[in-house]
């Protein structure tokens, strides 16, 4: 009898490694949103209706300190390629000579292209110096990526957007188009969704899904910004606290996190005399996301459709903070065609004059620093800056396949160089030391898939610089150095007791303020913010 059971046990354990072995690599999907606040979604907290984010975020895991570089390019050359900014090539700004790809790097693309992965992008490039046709090189095909529907530029308008490319190729719009990005880069995604199952059923695909919504300009339909009518009405300073209590229902904050004073740069609400004019341009802000989500859940419908959703790993993030920035000047940052005049002839008028409203292609404007700091809540700062308003992101993981979690709440230190190993592992990836004949640097982030399994990361530090943005965290403890005027310290906080950031600890903690700017500026020459 008992070596009837043993040998019973020994097929079972064999059919399941025949299973297992059989088991085809997920498919992974990696949706990025553009300059969208830490609680704008309705699964941390915000009033924005994002029914499928949240459906994931239900479904899978919640992180709530994972950190970006707070902002894009460095951000998005970090999270391709499992290295700091400065070491992929992207410290500062593309475009202006200050960075471009770094060939001894490897994007997530070329990393899973050699071992088998179909790879696809759609949306928003921005880690190239050049935009235009003499020098592509470190475009998407030329970085890995089977096909590209999307814009190498960093910002344009959602309804005729500057360096609209397929593959390698510019693409012309025409009035009758009835264009708008955010939609066109959810259904390019579908079409190439769709054509990879008919063409290359039998290999898993990586998606890349950019999208720049909600980066400025506030473009967005009608039939979406229509839905946020009253939404936003009690205005920046009632939405703030209700938000933070939210999201410690939510469980994505901290109990005793404490809701930062409002920026110095935005107004008391009751102070607003054109509140129209603002509440116009919070509405489309959230008509962008709200477009997007839908988006998402065409995407979402597809792999359901194709019987693929279930071992697809969904991940999706915010590339920085909410943004404060208030388009002055706009013209030296932007194609002039795109602040001057629209696809059919109209005249733009570019910048936050409240005589226009938001929302149509004759507009051209940001929401300002004081929904932001909504955008933001709880947190301190914006986009750029190396306080969590500026670098603290949602991030959802969803795998049905391979996380058995559901509705999970993750509270490890994590950020974007960790999901270059995440997808190595989960895909079975080498990951290569020599590429294009180019030693490759090795990655400096950890896989979080021991998170999702319900174990604690191996890891309690973290780094950021950009443009003199400093930041550096060590288990609970963090400095910052802001180069906003009221800033220009290192401060000192205690994120276990202080998660919003309001009490600098630096003149009490003399010792530990040292260590830690020590080490800071160690991290620095290591990755060439600092040279040597």
């Amino acid at each position: 009898m008992k070596s009837k059971i043993n040998l019973s046990l020994f097929f079972l354990v064999l059919l399941m490694t025949v299973h297992l072995s059989a088991q085809k690599q997920p498919n992974i999907i990696l949706i990025m949103a553009d300059d969208m606040g830490y609680s704008d979604i309705g699964c941390y907290g915000g009033e924005i209706k994002t029914p499928n984010l949240d459906g994931l975020a239900n479904n899978g895991v919640r992180f709530t300190q994972f950190y970006n570089n707070s902002r894009c390019c460095p951000t998005r050359a970090a999270l391709l390629t499992g290295l700091y900014p400065h070491q992929a090539g992207v410290g500062g700004m593309v475009g202006h000579g200050h960075g471009d790809l770094s060939k001894n790097a490897v994007t997530i693309a070329e990393a899973l292209k050699i071992n088998g992965y179909a790879t696809y992008m759609t949306g928003k490039w921005h880690v190239a110096d050049s935009s235009t046709k003499d020098d592509i090189h470190n475009w998407p095909i030329q970085r890995g990526f089977d096909k590209f529907f999307g814009t190498i530029k960093g910002a344009g308008s959602y309804f005729d957007p500057h360096t609209l490319t397929y593959n390698n190729d510019f693409v012309q719009l025409k009035p009758k188009d009835n264009f708008y990005y955010t939609d066109a880069i959810s259904d390019s995604t579908v079409t190439f969704i769709d054509k990879h199952f008919k063409e290359k059923p039998n290999r898993p695909f990586f998606f890349y899904v950019a999208y720049t919504a909600p980066h400025w300009p506030l473009h967005a339909l009608p039939k979406d910004i229509a839905k946020y009518q009253g939404v936003f009405d009690k205005g920046w300073d009632a939405l703030r606290k209700e938000r933070l209590q939210r999201m410690k229902r939510l469980g994505v904050i901290s109990s005793n996190a404490q809701l930062s004073p409002r920026s110095p740069r935005a107004k008391a609400w009751e102070e607003v005399e054109d509140k129209d004019w603002e509440l116009q341009r919070m509405m489309t802000y959230a008509a962008m996301i709200d477009n997007m989500d839908q988006g998402i859940g065409r995407i979402i419908e597809k792999l359901k459709g194709e019987g693929a959703f279930d071992n697809t790993l969904i991940l999706f993030l915010s590339d920085n903070g909410g943004c404060a920035e208030q388009l002055e000047g706009v013209e030296r940052w932007v194609n002039n065609r795109e602040i001057s005049i629209t696809l059919d002839g109209k005249k733009v008028t570019p910048g936050n004059q409240s005589k226009h409203m938001a929302g149509p292609a004759t507009s051209y404007m940001s929401y300002g620093p004081s929904w932001a700091n909504l955008s933001n809540a709880p947190y301190r700062r914006f986009k750029k800056s190396g306080h969590e308003g500026g670098v603290v992101t949602p991030f959802i993981v969803h795998w049905p396949k391979g996380i058995t979690m559901k509705n999970a709440i993750n509270n490890d230190l994590s950020s974007i160089i960790d999901v270059m190993p995440t997808l190595v592992e989960i895909s079975s990836a080498s990951y290569p030391l020599e590429y294009n004949g180019n030693k490759i640097k090795p990655m400096e982030g950890v896989s979080l898939m021991p998170t999702v399994k319900g174990k604690r990361l191996d890891r309690d530090e973290w780094f950021m610089e950009h443009g003199r943005n400093k930041a550096y965290r060590k288990g609970d403890w963090k400095i910052a150095w802001s180069r906003e005027k009221d800033g220009q310290e290192w401060e000192l906080f205690n994120l276990k007791d202080d998660p919003t950031e309001l009490n600098n600890l630096a003149a009490l903690y003399p010792e530990k303020h040292k260590v830690m700017k020590d080490r800071w500026y160690d991290w620095a020459k290591e990755v060439k913010v600092i040279q040597k």
